[in-house]
């Protein structure tokens, strides 16, 4: 049994509507399922977040293998698979810090700044896991705990192989639970992972164990569809 976890497509960074694949993501994510189809075998489950970028992701996927909904076995929604809201994350770190010098970096319709973006989610997030942060709407403990269940439950059904489209965060979460290390490498993890990677988990006694992690074996590295968010 394995389980494919794939991050969806680049979403809308920048936009006042970030939950929505861009044009880039949806060829991402097209890419990604006719490699599937030509390289990989029919999951037995199929498990995505309840998320509008997470269902344009398997959309994409679909199309891209010339595959129908119906042609797959009847597609889970667990919102467990959520995506944190980075965005009241960020927002509480810059309350608390209003001086970083990335502090505008994500506000709505910026320019992207890859470096000031990177920086400012890293310092947010771990702030985020050391409990710095009061006042978001979940905190990091909540997060992994609900993030945790889903692949605990995965790893206790060994029978089948299953497709999971979710977000960064979680599969990080996921990650970070198989290796066994701390949170601040989880953090890495988050902000190291690439829009449409797959990963791999195979179950070993009662955890999910990682057996590839951040691969775009669809995307040829020229062009110009490698993108972390």
């Amino acid at each position: 049994m394995s389980v494919l976890a794939i991050r969806h497509g680049q979403a809308s960074f920048g936009a006042e509507n970030y939950d929505q694949l861009s044009e880039r993501g949806a060829r991402q994510s097209e890419r990604l399922g006719a490699w599937l189809a030509q390289r990989m075998p029919r999951p037995q489950r199929v498990l995505i977040g309840a998320m509008h970028r997470h269902r344009q992701t398997l959309e994409a996927i679909l199309s891209g293998a010339e595959l129908r909904a119906d042609s797959l076995v009847p597609v889970e929604v667990d919102a467990r698979l959520n995506e944190f809201d980075h965005r009241a994350v960020v927002e509480s770190f810059v309350r608390t810090n209003p001086d970083h010098p990335c502090a505008n970096a994500m506000q709505t319709g910026a320019a992207i700044q890859p470096r000031a973006v990177f920086q400012l989610l890293l310092d947010a997030l771990q702030a985020w896991a050391r409990d710095a942060l009061t006042d978001t709407p979940e905190s990091w403990r909540d997060f992994a705990t609900r993030t945790h269940a889903v692949a605990n439950e995965l790893a206790r059904d060994p029978g089948c192989d299953a497709w999971v489209i979710t977000s960064g965060g979680v599969l990080s979460q996921w990650a970070q639970q198989a290796l066994d290390v701390p949170s601040v490498r989880s953090v890495e993890l988050n902000l190291s992972i690439r829009n449409s990677a797959v990963c791999e988990f195979h179950p070993l006694g009662q955890r999910l164990r990682l057996g590839s992690w951040n691969s775009l074996p669809h995307l040829p590295i020229d062009d110009g569809l490698w993108t972390h968010f």
